[in-house]
């Protein structure tokens, strides 16, 4: 009769030892050989008329093996499943020399398996977590450029007669010249790109102003550029860095298209593009609504760096011990990109870590009775349709939506990605709910910079 036996070989490491016996192998083994026989084709018998000694010298060997081997995997999972050890992925085969089993000589067979165990531990706690709620203050310097910006994108591209404003855009030919204009012999010839008014320095600017299609400036390339956009034309021009500072390099710039972006106007309807069916008349409710959405969007930014604080403290205040040595090996043999000995060896940190966060997140979701529910689910894949539709009229009959939402539910893969990000949004708000932030005003790219980090 089958035994199994356990016993600890290291740190959350134990080995289970399987013994089956010949009676517990053989009889499925012979039946086997009979079914074989009834169902074999072998040129020169008829079929179930094959001699049974043929068929043992065969088939037997690896129908042998098999049964052995798949009666020792049955009590291997008979034990997992009575016994329910907490273990990480699942157990791994010790060597064992197949090759010494002999149908001829049937005997009792010892088979080794490691396991990886889960370990106990206590989550740190999140009211004693020191936590940030930094908050970036919305100005009206803020919402001005983002009106500006706004009123850009709206805009439409003209093409005036001279130059008058900073903000023209030029399309402009660089030659090399000498500084009256002269082109150079061997110089760079004929190279267009684009020029912004506004990005050349002020004196080289001025030299711009009233000029019109087909006229040329002669500049000094070193001094004509602000010098963080200079590099982009030293890159166009296929010179470097060193070859333009403290270079007298002259280029004669002949204006081939002026272009100007007319912005748009602050007007019905254009509040009514920005915020369809918001019924916004004025500039003053434009420009409130507008800084509503800039303060939502970077509440939001302040959350999600908040909740970069709380993952990190969890990862770092949780003390979690790992089978190192085991999950090492289940890397190179059992995961499904099995790795060399070096790969398991320099992966092993990210790995860990990502291991702990998951047992450290199924812990709190456990305990605190976390969970999605079905109806949740399908508001949620609503919602993400109704975003992508965004301002579009989509009628007043949506009832296409509802077989639209069923059809997406049958999609596993969707399905389990919009699961697993409603659970971590509960998780975090979750947490948030823990935690006693200290609220700092930061500015927004100090909290961009923040984020950098994550």
């Amino acid at each position: 009769m089958a035994t199994v036996a356990r016993e600890n070989i290291g740190l959350l490491n134990d080995k289970i030892i399987i013994k089956v016996s010949k009676e517990d192998y053989l009889p499925t083994f012979e039946k086997k050989l009979k079914e074989y026989s009834k169902t074999v084709n072998i040129p020169g018998f008829r079929k179930g008329m094959v001699p049974a000694g043929m068929i043992k010298k065969m088939y037997g060997p690896s129908i042998y093996t098999d049964e052995i081997l798949k009666t020792v995997e049955k009590q291997l999972h008979t034990y997992l499943d009575t016994e329910k050890p907490d273990i990480f992925a699942q157990p791994l085969a010790l060597d064992a020399d197949i090759r010494k089993m002999d149908l001829n000589n049937p005997a009792d067979y010892e088979f080794g398996f490691e396991i990886g165990l889960k370990p106990a531990f206590t989550i740190a706690p999140l009211k004693n977590a020191g936590v940030t709620l930094n908050k970036v203050k919305v100005t009206d310097e803020m919402v001005e450029e983002e009106v500006s910006n706004m009123l850009n994108k709206a805009g439409k591209m003209t093409e005036p007669e001279t130059i008058e404003s900073e903000n023209a855009v030029l399309n402009v030919k660089f030659t090399a010249s000498d500084n009256d204009g002269n082109v150079t012999e061997n110089g760079i010839n004929e190279i267009e790109t684009s020029v912004i008014i506004k990005y050349l320095t002020p004196g080289a600017q001025q030299q711009f102003m009233g000029k019109k299609k087909d006229d040329s400036v002669v500049i000094e390339l070193s001094t004509a550029f602000e010098k963080d956009k200079l590099a982009p034309f030293v890159r166009d021009l296929g010179l470097t860095d060193e070859e333009v500072e403290g270079i007298e390099k002259y280029f004669k710039l002949t204006i081939l298209k002026i272009g100007l972006l007319e912005k748009a106007e602050l007007n019905e309807e254009f509040y009514d593009k920005v915020f369809a069916g918001a019924a916004i008349a004025t500039e003053e409710e434009f420009r409130k609504k507008l800084k509503e959405e800039i303060e939502q969007y970077w509440d939001g930014q302040s959350r999600i760096q908040l909740q970069d604080q709380i993952y990190h403290y969890l990862l770092d205040e949780t003390n979690i011990e790992f089978p190192a040595e085991f999950l090492k090996r289940w890397l190179q043999t059992g995961s499904e990109e099995r790795k060399t000995a070096e790969q398991a060896e320099e992966e092993f940190p990210t790995f860990s870590g990502q291991l702990k966060w998951t047992l450290i997140s199924d812990k709190l979701i456990k305990e605190n009775n976390i969970a999605v529910t079905l109806e949740e689910l399908k508001v949620a894949m609503r919602m993400e349709v109704m975003r992508y539709f965004g301002n579009m009229n989509i009628g007043d009959d949506t009832s296409w939506l509802d077989s639209y939402i069923d059809k997406m539910m049958k999609d596993e893969k969707q399905l389990d990605a919009t699961y697993r990000r409603l659970l971590t949004d509960k998780l975090f708000a979750y947490a948030e709910s823990e935690v006693n932030p200290v609220e700092n005003e930061v500015s927004a790219e100090e909290l961009t910079g923040m984020q950098h980090h994550h």
